[in-house]
Formats: C-alpha cells, sequence, structure tokens
C-alpha cells in the first residue's frame, strides 16, 4: 500500500492574520482531514478562518503536547501508514522549529513516510531577518533560564560566544517574562553589545528594533506583557 504524506503546515504568529499564509498551503490544508496539533482547539480556530471546505466532524485531530504518552504518540501516524495524508500543524510558525513537532518528523523519517515542509512565517527567521545582524552565523537557543542569575550567567556566556564566534545569538521567551528577560539583559550585556527586540513579528503591532545596550539602556521600553517576542543579541568584531 502506498504511505501517505506528512505535511509540515505554518500557522500565522497571531489573530487575523491568515493572509500570511500562502494560498497553495491553505489548498493542501483544505484536502486534509487528519492533523496533528499541540492544540486541538487552536488548530480548528486556524482552520475556520481559512474558510475550509469540510465540516470539523469529517476532521480528525490528534494533540501532541506534555501530556502526550509516548504510546499515543506511536499512533499519530498510523492513518499515513494506511495511505492517507496528514498535516502537522503548529500553535505559531513553523511545525518542528522551536515546536514540539519534531519527534513527528523523526518518525516519518523512520516509517519511510515523505515529508513536504510547506513555505510560512517563522518568527525566528523574520527577527533575524528585520535585525541587522549576522545572518550567515547564527545560533537558536531557545527558551533560556527563568531564574535571574541563571539568566544572568547565560547571556554572559552568549555574549562571549558571540564574540568569540562571530555569531548571532537568537532567543525566545515566555510572553508573560519578557520585561524581566530585557531587565536582566540590560543589566548584564556589555554597553556596546546589539541587542534586538522584536516582537508581535506580522501583526500590526509589530516591533523591531536594534539598538546598542548602552542606547536601550536610554530609552523607554515598549510594554511587552504578553506580546510573543523575539531577542537577539550581536557582538561584532
Amino acid at each position: 500500500m502506498k504511505k501517505g504524506k506528512l505535511y509540515l503546515i505554518p500557522a500565522p504568529l497571531g489573530e487575523n492574520v491568515t493572509y500570511t499564509i500562502p494560498s497553495y498551503v491553505i489548498n493542501v490544508l483544505h484536502d486534509l482531514d487528519v492533523f496533528i496539533a499541540e492544540r486541538a482547539k487552536t488548530a480548528r480556530a486556524f482552520i475556520k478562518t481559512t474558510e475550509p471546505k469540510k465540516t470539523f466532524s469529517e476532521l480528525k485531530f490528534y494533540e501532541l503536547n506534555k501530556r502526550t504518552t509516548p504510546t499515543e504518540r506511536d499512533t499519530f501516524l498510523n492513518d499515513a501508514m494506511k495511505g492517507k495524508n496528514v498535516g502537522l500543524l503548529s500553535e505559531a510558525g513553523c511545525p518542528a522549529v522551536a515546536d514540539p513537532g519534531a519527534v513527528i518528523v523523526q518518525m516519518a523519517h523512520q516509517k519511510g513516510i515523505e515529508v513536504v515542509p510547506m513555505v510560512g512565517p517563522s518568527s525566528i527567521l523574520l527577527a533575524l531577518m528585520g535585525s541587522g545582524m549576522n545572518g550567515q552565523q547564527f545560533c537558536f537557543n531557545g527558551y533560556l533560564s527563568p531564574k535571574k542569575p541563571e539568566l544572568a550567567k547565560q547571556l554572559r556566556q552568549l555574549e562571549q560566544a558571540s564574540g568569540r564566534k562571530d555569531q548571532s545569538q537568537i532567543m525566545i521567551e515566555t510572553p508573560y517574562r519578557n520585561g524581566s528577560f530585557v531587565e536582566t539583559a540590560l543589566k548584564t550585556l556589555a554597553p556596546n553589545t546589539r541587542f534586538c527586540i522584536a516582537c508581535d513579528l506580522t501583526l500590526p503591532t509589530e516591533y523591531i528594533k536594534t539598538k546598542s545596550i548602552k542606547d536601550w539602556r536610554q530609552t523607554k521600553i515598549p510594554d511587552l506583557h504578553k506580546r510573543p517576542a523575539i531577542f537577539i543579541l550581536y557582538v561584532k568584531k
């Protein structure tokens, strides 16, 4: 039996911006009736904005999150093994990038299922593009410690790595901790280190600014509370 494909379908980075998803992705989305998503509720909300051809009663959703057991997860590609195409959806942005979907992609490769990544918004790449920092050498570090002493230590280590490797260092934070993260960064990093704040990317409230730490200390920081953000630091040699 011919196996189905696993389509990696990007989701918008916020509400009311479905136009950031290419039409060819929407066309594929409308042809699918099996989805793997972190939360079925969020996935349904996104699909609804695309004016789907099928009713939700015709669609099947598997939830992949911290409550999913390995036994449950191992069944998520059974439909693909039987010939049906399956869609992997992120909560926001690209599946499998800073996203639990990577384990599903790995499973697909192991099972010989064709993986089809699709074009869509990535907050990580959009932030790097808009930062003016080194796009030839960069490292995504994900989430750093929520504890200020450990966070300060990690930021100093990333700053040293940036200078040593001529490398942009990219980080993400839980939106409700953005203010604390920025406060620690401004207290910890060297005055000439460049620091980018990029939040609400692709949304009407989008904000992207790169300044030296010295200049940031003299700038009124916007309210970043509960706004999805990416942070980048760079030490230019």
